[in-house]
């Protein structure tokens, strides 16, 4: 796959990005070597391989999924202008 200057004018103007005329050539070589290396990489055998989330092994740090309350919601409610059983009150807008 390669793209031609008119595919790079295309682009650039779906981007609303201002290319000058004399920059269109340079942005073609630079979008067709990005596309080449697009398709090095398509040719890469990754099967089996297994989604990584960092290129260093490690145990992902999970929390036990429980709800509470949150156990400070006197310290989140102190500087609220009205609070009544450690809940906001907010005036009425819904009628």
């Amino acid at each position: 796959m390669s793209v031609d200057q008119k595919t790079v004018r295309r682009i650039a103007h779906l981007a609303r990005i201002k290319v000058s005329e004399e920059d269109v050539p340079r942005l073609e070589g630079e979008l067709n070597s990005i596309l080449h290396w697009i398709e090095q990489l398509n040719e890469v055998d990754v099967a089996g391989v297994e989604p990584l989330t960092s290129v260093v092994a490690m145990k992902m740090k999970k929390r036990q999924d429980v709800v509470t309350d949150g156990h400070y919601a006197k310290q989140v409610t102190q500087n609220a202008p009205a609070a009544e059983d450690e809940f906001f009150m907010v005036p009425k807008v819904v009628e």
